[in-house]
């Protein structure tokens, strides 16, 4: 076991736990924001530098700092390691500009785009972005692509945090498609005349954190904040068969997994229950949602109602007297 301090707070943990999981444990408050990292996808994270801390005491054996901020998704505890996370204004100032570099080339769509409302890069500028760009370059701009059945990539708004390789890999019974070319040509693409065509192809629309991949069954059916996601399950023979169900008035109009308030998935579910269940006959409905995520989704969703008292005419008399 080893004791670490994240933001002045300590708490031990097993060895081999990186400092992100550490801070994850404590709570959301200490928690450094992450783009590409996915706890469900081994060798998942390293890629935007949004989880960047700054490691003030290594260790009691050496207690010397780290000299440059380190990945906190990929950097593992030690025991007596100081970190400053909120704390640190090293880490505010490079996080900022971490926002700056991943908005170089992302279009401001917002109003358009199917992500707004559950958009985990709309919550890190917001958050921890600057109100401004320095750049004045021409943003790089690419042409949607059909990349299967019921999935649409619109490069332009990738941020190339690989969650959608990781799925293809690990999930999946084939990946046919990855990250081609390099530096400021890199894109994610499938290989010539292939398409992404599997049971779970779907999940990679679940894990993208921005509004690259979207589900073609429901772009620009409504905005999410007008739905009502609902738990709902069916036997599924491919999958936990563990969903939400995302009501506007009587009709389904998508269905995802589930996620747990880091924004991550919490049982990856076939292209069955995501494409072709849309009937509230084919479900179990199990009750209303519950958002664990700041969002827009979660306004106006109550779970726990509590009828008013009920005042008569004497107790308003007393109260104005």
């Amino acid at each position: 076991m080893a004791k670490v301090t994240i933001d002045g707070i300590e708490i031990e943990v097993p060895d081999g736990t990186t400092i992100l999981q550490a801070a994850r444990m404590i709570g959301p408050e200490v928690a450094p924001p992450t783009m590409c990292y996915y706890s469900k996808l081994k060798n998942s994270g390293g890629y935007c530098r949004s989880c960047l801390v700054e490691v003030t005491k290594g260790s009691e054996k050496d207690p010397r700092p780290m000299p440059k901020l380190v990945a906190s998704c990929r950097t593992a505890v030690m025991d007596g390691m100081v970190v400053g996370n909120t704390t640190s204004k090293k880490v505010i100032e490079a996080r900022a500009s971490v926002v700056e570099f991943l908005l170089l080339n992302h279009p401001l769509d917002c109003p358009v785009c199917d992500q707004a409302g559950e958009c985990h890069l709309q919550d890190l500028s917001y958050e921890h972005g600057n109100y401004k760009t320095r750049t004045e370059f021409e943003r790089r701009t690419f042409e949607k692509l059909d990349i299967g059945q019921n999935i649409q990539l619109h490069m332009t708004r990738c941020i190339l945090c690989y969650r959608c390789v990781k799925v293809a890999e690990q999930i999946t019974d084939g990946r046919v498609h990855g990250v081609m070319n390099r530096g400021d040509l890199s894109e994610i693409s499938t290989y010539v005349t292939e398409a992404i065509d599997n049971d779970f192809s779907g999940n990679m629309i679940d894990v993208c954190p921005v509004g690259a991949l979207t589900d073609k069954t429901f772009r620009f059916k409504s905005r999410v904040w007008f739905t009502k996601p609902v738990d709902a399950h069916r036997d599924c023979d491919k999958c936990s068969g563990k969903v939400v169900l995302w009501y506007k008035g009587d009709d389904v109009l998508r269905v995802t997994g589930r996620k747990d308030q880091w924004g991550e998935v919490e049982e990856f579910i076939c292209n069955t229950c995501r494409f072709d269940k849309k009937q509230t006959s084919d479900w179990t409905i199990e009750g209303v949602r519950e958002i664990n995520r700041h969002s827009v989704i979660s306004a106006n969703k109550y779970t726990k109602l509590v009828k008013p008292k009920e005042f008569t005419l004497n107790d308003i008399k007393a109260i104005t007297e």
